[in-house]
């Protein structure tokens, strides 16, 4: 990990850049002005991530946050997996920011996402997917004695929030082994969790408040970041 300079907030340019991406997603555009890429969305992607990854860090300590630019870091590819995809654009017309706690692949483990488009931004925090092995610990946590109603109890702080949404309930039934009138039934149907601010709007994005925002966002989200992290250390923490 390499600090950068301070944010001072994303170029009107990069927004232009992600709008004129979504008319022409073509590889001939893209290469034509990859140099605007590196220029207006990557360099201050790498501030972005470095002056809000030392904030995150006050959340939390294990935190991890990365200014490299080939993938593994923090700023994810722009290059889409259009292998077994309909949609075969190459690119994506948006920034992704990731930033983890965890060993093993960042996108398995707990963290918080921030995303932009040209018109707007917005904040994920926790855990997409489970891993299938974390499913099933997953399902045994909301089951409980301690651990069931501490997520109950995180779940209603944070989606009490004015603009926030928890989620996401994804499988019709309850899961084989638990009573189908669990009084925790529908949090036994998902397969990830993770929660959804407000969204971002369009003028914050160029200002360096934006990590002020975003920062704000995510530690309305710890509740939910803090309980998947006990889950992750295992039974023997519960």
């Amino acid at each position: 990990m390499t600090e950068s300079e301070p944010f001072e907030g994303f170029p009107k340019k990069a927004l232009l850049f992600f709008k004129e991406l979504g008319r022409n997603n073509e590889r001939e555009w893209f290469n034509e002005h990859k140099g605007d890429y590196q220029e207006y969305v990557l360099k201050p992607a790498q501030s972005f991530v470095s002056t809000l990854g030392r904030k995150l860090r006050t959340i939390s300590e294990g935190l991890e946050y990365d200014t490299s630019t080939g993938g593994r870091g923090s700023i994810m590819r722009i290059y889409r997996d259009i292998r077994f995809s309909k949609d075969k654009r190459p690119y994506y017309d948006y920034l992704r920011t990731i930033f983890w706690e965890g060993i093993g692949k960042k996108t398995e483990n707990p963290g918080f996402m921030f995303w932009m488009s040209s018109e707007e931004g917005g904040i994920y925090g926790g855990l997409h997917v489970f891993p299938k092995p974390l499913l099933a610990t997953y399902r045994e946590a909301v089951d409980h004695e301690i651990m069931g109603p501490a997520l109950e109890k995180a779940v209603s702080k944070v989606s009490s929030k004015e603009g926030y949404t928890v989620g996401k309930e994804h499988f019709k039934k309850v899961p084989g082994g638990y009573d189908p009138d669990h009084k925790r039934a529908a949090l036994l149907k998902y397969n990830g969790l993770y929660s959804i601010g407000p969204s971002i709007q369009k003028p914050v994005l160029t200002r360096p408040d934006l990590v002020d925002e975003v920062f704000e966002q995510c530690k309305k989200m710890t509740p939910i970041y803090k309980w998947l992290n006990k889950l992750i250390a295992g039974k023997a923490q519960w």
